[in-house]
């Protein structure tokens, strides 16, 4: 009986004295611990005033929103990496910089393959940014993905559907797959297919045609305006008629509606006819091409 409290005792002073000695060491700790709490603050303050600078640096430049905010983000992800490398050697004086060094990059390979489609996001924000290519403000496809960009992070984009939807897309996927940049230019080519029958004269009906997507003001008369004969349709010649208007979804729109409503006008009051069929063929291809795009 008296062996087992002696053990007891015996057990209960060792764990007192080391609780003893930890604390011990976090008091010897204290000063060092303070000094790299103090040395964070100063990093954080450091980080404001060099984002600041880099923002009044950048903004003499012709350098794009997205990337500006890039700029920043990097400066500041760089003063915190060493801010935090140096209050850890502060704290843990045994721990050299080398050590540190050769641990952190360990540690980054476990957390590369875990974290794997987050940094590729990442990465591809970057590149995303840094490519002088697509804007904010541009309407693009890609992959299925359609409509007008509004935000570029350095992990996704936002892009706002025509009808009025966001879509946020992992910029992997915009990095990786062709991307079509509708409003790249302020003005790109639009067609439609007009189609007359076949007792008509074809060069007059090239002639009334031509007459009236150049009298439509929506279409830019400077650039060639096509009107090429392209196929014997079944009840019908057909015309692929080509113009130049504004790049954006709605300039789009409009310039068809303009034009076909011209081009039919032009056509009756020529006593040209459209033959039916065509006309029921071509309506439901407009409902088709109406549908995909909006």
């Amino acid at each position: 009986m008296d062996e087992q409290v002696d053990k007891s005792l015996n057990t209960l002073e060792i764990l007192i004295a080391q609780l003893q000695s930890m604390w011990t060491g976090i008091v010897g700790l204290l000063p060092s611990l303070v000094i790299a709490i103090a040395f964070l603050i100063f990093t954080w303050l450091v980080a404001k005033f060099a984002t600041k600078i880099s923002d009044k640096i950048t903004a003499k430049t012709s350098m794009r929103p997205s990337l500006r905010e890039l700029v920043d983000t990097l400066v500041k992800i760089g003063i915190w990496t060493i801010g935090l490398l140096i209050s850890l050697t502060i704290l843990l004086p045994d721990l050299t910089p080398g050590s540190l060094v050769a641990g952190l990059g360990i540690g980054t390979v476990a957390i590369g393959f875990a974290f794997q489609d987050i940094f590729e996001n990442f990465l591809a924000g970057i590149l995303i940014m840094a490519r002088e290519k697509m804007r904010i403000g541009d309407y693009i496809k890609c992959d299925g993905i359609e409509g007008k960009v509004e935000q570029i992070l350095l992990r996704e984009t936002h892009i706002r559907k025509p009808s009025n939807e966001l879509t946020i897309v992992p910029n992997s996927i915009l990095f990786k797959n062709p991307v079509e940049i509708l409003t790249d230019q302020q003005q790109r080519r639009h067609e439609i297919v007009v189609g007359v029958s076949y007792d008509t004269d074809l060069e007059a009906a090239r002639t009334v045609i031509s007459d009236a997507v150049k009298s439509t003001d929506i279409v830019d008369s400077a650039k060639p305006i096509d009107i090429l004969a392209c196929e014997f349709n079944s009840s019908s010649v057909d015309f692929k008629l080509r113009w130049w208007s504004g790049s954006a979804q709605r300039d789009m729109h409009e310039s068809r509606d303009v034009v076909i409503r011209s081009v039919k006008r032009a056509l009756d009051d020529a006593g040209i006819e459209i033959p039916f069929p065509y006309m029921t063929h071509t309506f439901k291809e407009s409902l088709a091409i109406a549908s995909t795009e909006d």
